[in-house]
């Protein structure tokens, strides 16, 4: 079958990301890349090849055709007015997360892709990572038995140095609980096969980023929080986060409890932020009630795919699903619906940690 041709939208740190981990699946190529930064986009340009072109605008790369695939990945507040570009074009697309800022936002894109043809996948990473894949399948094959816990833990270091500092103001992110947790969120909504009807989260801005002032003012978003999340089939999910956490030896986390078993997935942080600079294993435990042990057990990774992203090979895996759906056709493993229905808890949680009220979703 011939190349399929990706444009990508949005060249930082994710936009590099996506390109590398293109670049290792068989019979495809980056063409193009837009982005209204001059160094982001010639940097990415460089990495995607010389047959890559390179635009200051979307609307450029678009009208110029020749891509078969669109990635998405520009800062959050540009997810909106980019896609109402894209979605008339009926290319397969896949956005990163979080699909909007806010619940109008997503229900517009919803709305406007109704007419096309062509698929559109959320990009919920999390879901490909090795040990919570794994997670996913046991859960699926009953080794919990009927779940009635989700509790996430994950102690990292601050949000990264982005352009313009975008990523430090709540009114382009959507705040952290949109933009760093809605793939949590999204975790608890595919172990409960439920929807969340209350959110209560306390959190707040303590450490992070207090001495900096920008062009558009004081940062105001958060940096450590924990979320109840009630669902509609009495499951409970619970969020811990800590943003000032650097050194924890696992940054992620997962841990789910059933009636005949917990099963807890561990995830290193990336390399280049470990204290030796090297990767590690993540691992799967299964705890059950009848045999009262432990079992655990290492989860190795292709070391080509772990060094091509910071998401613990999740992108690849992701990028591999993807493109088998634009070859053989079918439907999107996470759907625009899904990705509205994670901002919405994000928005909950932090509509609840401001107000210190719990907020009930519809």
């Amino acid at each position: 079958m011939k190349n399929i041709r990706y444009g990508i939208i949005g060249s930082g740190m994710m936009g590099q990301e996506h390109i590398r981990n293109i670049a290792l699946l068989e019979g495809t190529q980056i063409v193009a890349v837009a982005d209204p930064n001059e160094e982001m986009r010639t940097m990415a340009a460089k990495s995607a090849g010389p047959a890559c072109a390179a635009y200051a605008d979307h609307k450029a790369m678009l009208a110029a055709g020749g891509c078969d695939a669109i990635v998405l990945a520009a800062p959050n507040y540009l997810h909106h007015p980019i896609l109402s570009d894209i979605l008339p074009t009926d290319i397969p697309l896949l956005v990163e997360k979080p699909l909007g800022i806010d619940e109008p936002q997503c229900r517009d894109i919803i709305a406007q892709a109704q007419p096309r043809r062509a698929p559109v996948w959320v990009a919920m990473e999390y879901r490909y990572m090795p040990p919570i894949a794994r997670l996913l399948d046991e859960v699926r094959a009953g080794t919990a038995g009927a779940v009635h816990m989700i509790a996430i833990r994950e102690h990292r270091f601050p949000f990264l140095a982005k352009v313009d500092h975008w990523n430090r103001f709540q009114r382009l992110t959507g705040g952290t609980m949109v933009e760093k947790c809605c793939h949590f969120f999204d975790l608890m909504r595919l172990v409960s096969r439920s929807e969340a009807v209350r959110v209560y989260a306390s959190g707040a801005m303590d450490v992070n980023f207090r001495d900096e002032q920008h062009d558009d003012g004081r940062p105001d978003i958060l940096d450590n929080a924990f979320v109840i999340v009630d669902f509609e089939n009495g499951m409970r999910g619970m969020l811990d986060l800590c943003m000032f956490a650097e050194g924890a030896y696992w940054q992620e986390t997962v841990s789910v409890t059933g009636e005949r078993a917990r099963i807890e997935a561990f995830v290193p942080g990336p390399a280049r932020f470990s204290t030796d600079g090297r990767e590690r294993p993540s691992q799967i435990a299964i705890s059950t009630r009848a045999e009262k042990i432990e079992r655990r057990e290492d989860i190795h990774t292709d070391p080509a795919i772990l060094s091509a992203g910071d998401h613990h090979g999740s992108t690849f895996y992701q990028h591999q699903k993807f493109l088998r759906l634009i070859r053989e056709g079918g439907q999107p493993e996470v759907s625009l619906e899904d990705g509205g229905r994670a901002v919405a808890i994000g928005v909950a949680a932090e509509q609840s940690a401001r107000t210190g009220e719990a907020v009930t979703l519809s």
